[in-house]
């Protein structure tokens, strides 16, 4: 496999070049290492750069390195140097032993003097424990990371690998991003990992990468529960084995359903991370309800009402991996939601449903595609059609709610302008003025102001 570095971003070129030249001019070598020099392999351009200095004292490093750039040191005592103006991280190589619980149970220990081999022998996989010297066009790759990529596969580095339990996670969302097979013997060694001490934070950092960059999420998906690691998400380990309606769900279980569901998702990214991650994880979550509500009738598999029984366990199962309440807000409705557009479509359905479905979702567009990827994730069903989203995509837009809120015309301070002092009856009436906009009984903020004085004078069912 060939190596050619790739780098789009301005100036970065230029400044990894000085790094490197003024490590020579000391005496070290400086290399590209970690998941910069994976991207260059599989042809992505890299954002950032790490670098790493060998044969150069960390006092040393950061003098030479302060005469050509402005920089900042973070970590105690050595950590990493930041490059000011550039997305480059510089460190000397260093030693870890491990001293407690999870991924931060580490001592750390820098050590200019390690080779390249061994100082790769940290590193978590074999595709991110490659090393290359820009200088002089060499790769060091002591794990065969070029080779495992080439028959794109994941394979941890050494048994180093389970001192970190984050690792496992990090496979999760690596073969996810980059669709590639788990080698067996690291999924056996994931077996036999556990998740000790792993702050929340962390973990939804993982999650968030397979939501966000995932080319094939069902990858990911399908490692963790091969790991074991399932068992700890019992939301989703539920999936596995629920039974669904053959005729309607030809794929398999809900589990199969779901990973075929992510895997259209991922396909229809828009690219706003905070819309992606929304519409992601509620596309994970839209079956959580099937577990408790599936039962055999008539000859059937059916699960009443498994939408509205979605949202306790999608709160469950978000609040162990975020402490972002207003990420959980915006999963649920879309959740509960996900057979409306369906629903709608199959009633012709007025525009006051329209109203109303968007007051409670926010974005009829964001339901609309974790709908579709409902919909597209039973092959060889609705492969790539979905009428009904297209159809309220189009009623939505008319209403002007596709992407937005319904918000209420009518305000309290109208009410104060109609000669109405502030007191209990203003709820009641704007409640009534707000469900009338809803009807469409009118649309513009004057409508609205001419119909609360009707409301107010008492000639209309307030």
């Amino acid at each position: 496999m060939n190596l050619v570095v790739k780098i789009d971003t301005p100036g970065l070129h230029a400044a990894l070049q000085t790094v490197c030249d003024v490590v020579a001019d000391a005496g070290g070598v400086a290399l590209l290492v970690g998941g910069c020099v994976r991207d260059f392999a599989l042809d992505i351009s890299a954002k950032d750069l790490d670098i790493e200095v060998y044969g150069i004292e960390p006092k040393r490093l950061l003098e030479i390195l302060k005469e050509r750039f402005k920089v900042d040191l973070v970590g105690q005592a050595f950590g990493v140097i930041k490059i000011q103006g550039h997305p480059i991280d510089v460190s000397i190589p260093r030693r870890e032993s491990k001293a407690g619980l999870g991924h931060k149970g580490f001592e750390i220990f820098s050590d200019p003097d390690m080779s390249p081999a061994e100082a790769a022998s940290r590193r978590d996989f074999t595709m991110n424990a490659i090393a290359f010297d820009p200088r002089r066009g060499k790769i060091i790759d002591p794990y065969n990371g070029l080779r495992d990529l080439e028959h794109r596969l994941l394979r941890h580095t050494t048994e180093k690998f389970s001192e970190d339990p984050l690792r496992v996670l990090r496979g999760m969302q690596f073969a996810a991003r980059f669709d590639l097979s788990v080698a067996p013997e690291t999924v056996a060694l994931c077996q036999n990992i556990e998740p000790e001490g792993l702050a929340v934070e962390r973990i939804f950092e993982e999650w968030k990468k397979l939501i966000l960059y995932g080319r094939k999420p069902s990858r990911g998906l399908t490692f963790l529960q091969d790991s074991g690691w399932l068992r700890y998400f019992p939301e989703l380990e539920a999936f596995v084995g629920c039974q669904q309606d053959p005729i309607w769900h030809p794929e398999g279980d809900v589990w199969i359903h779901t990973l075929h569901c992510l895997d259209v998702f991922a396909g229809e990214r828009t690219g706003d991370p905070w819309e992606d991650l929304v519409v992601g994880f509620a596309v994970l979550c839209h079956d959580l309800g099937k577990p408790a509500t599936t039962k055999f009738e008539d000859g059937r598999f059916r699960s009443k009402g498994h939408d509205i029984a979605g949202e306790a366990p999608t709160r469950l199962f978000l609040g162990r991996l975020t402490r972002q309440q207003e990420l959980i807000d915006e999963v649920v409705p879309l959740v509960i939601a996900h057979l409306r557009p369906v629903d709608l479509f199959n009633s012709q359905a007025g525009h006051s449903a329209i109203r109303r479905l968007a007051r409670r979702v926010k974005r009829i567009d964001r339901l609309v595609r974790v709908a579709k990827a409902d919909q597209l994730g039973r092959p060889p069903i609705a492969m790539d059609q979905f009428p009904a989203g297209d159809w309220l995509l189009e009623q939505a837009g008319l209403l002007g709610v596709e992407s937005s809120d319904v918000k209420p015309l009518v305000m309290g301070r109208h009410l104060i302008e109609l000669g109405l002092l502030p007191g209990p009856q203003f709820g009641r009436i704007l409640n009534a003025c707000f469900e009338a906009q809803l009807d469409g009984k009118f649309s513009t903020v004057e409508d609205g102001v001419a119909y609360a004085g009707t409301v107010i004078a008492g000639t209309v069912d307030g």
